[in-house]
């Protein structure tokens, strides 16, 4: 990775009350391109995402973005400077309208066009504006979540399982808008799905009980041996 990353996290430790999940945990994200972020159930994935966000605050450590520090920065200030996020749950509003969960998220954004854009990416969206997101499918959903948080003009996009519960068919449509996107933003992707993250992400870190146990480019941590003890559940 390069030595000047757009997010850097140096010897971050987080956790739940007295449980610590984080442990001197450090890493860098280029400017532009995705990150996977992979390891077993529990392994800290989650935490290390809402952590970045500001939801759950770090008991050490630092994170600077874009060469700010916004350690003990609110989550919403976070989202004004350019961090978006999309939950692995509860990631649309189910009761309104796709029409509607799109306008929500197009509140700061000045750009006319940017809804267009977003059913450009995702022309199933547009199919479905008056739907209620409740009632869309599993794959649509994620599109939705996805579409929502890019009306925010992310700089950086995390995305924590985006394709959990999606039918294989609608994967690949999320897969390539996902490498198309990482062209544009920052993304740090976490997903169970190794095929899929390793196709979107340049770059892999995988934790193991809260630390980075591996890391490397995709093809080098496909090809280590002790990958698959770190992802053995």
């Amino acid at each position: 990775m390069p030595e000047q990353h757009f997010l850097d996290i140096r010897h971050l430790e987080a956790g739940y009350g007295r449980s610590q999940v984080l442990f001197d945990l450090n890493m860098g994200i280029p400017w532009r391109g995705a990150v996977a972020v992979l390891g077993r159930n529990g392994a800290g994935k989650t935490t290390l995402l809402k952590t970045i966000m500001g939801e759950l605050p770090s008991s050490r450590g630092e994170v600077f973005f874009d060469g700010r520090d916004i350690t003990r920065r609110r989550t919403e200030e976070r989202v004004r400077m350019g961090i978006g996020y999309v939950p692995q749950e509860h990631s649309v509003f189910a009761r309104l309208s796709v029409r509607d969960n799109l306008a929500v998220g197009s509140l700061s954004n000045r750009d006319a066009t940017a809804v267009d854009r977003v059913l450009t990416i995702f022309p199933k969206l547009g199919q479905r504006l008056d739907q209620p997101a409740g009632t869309l499918s599993g794959g649509e959903r994620k599109m939705l979540a996805i579409g929502r948080a890019m009306l925010g003009n992310p700089k950086l996009l995390l995305l924590d399982e985006p394709t959990e519960g999606v039918w294989v068919g609608v994967i690949e449509e999320i897969t390539e808008r996902l490498i198309d996107l990482a062209k544009e933003i920052a993304v740090i992707i976490v997903e169970q799905h190794l095929d899929l993250a390793l196709q979107v992400a340049g770059y892999a870190y995988v934790l193991d009980r809260g630390r980075v146990g591996l890391q490397g480019g995709g093809g080098e941590v496909r090809s280590n041996p002790e990958l698959l003890r770190y992802l053995a559940p």
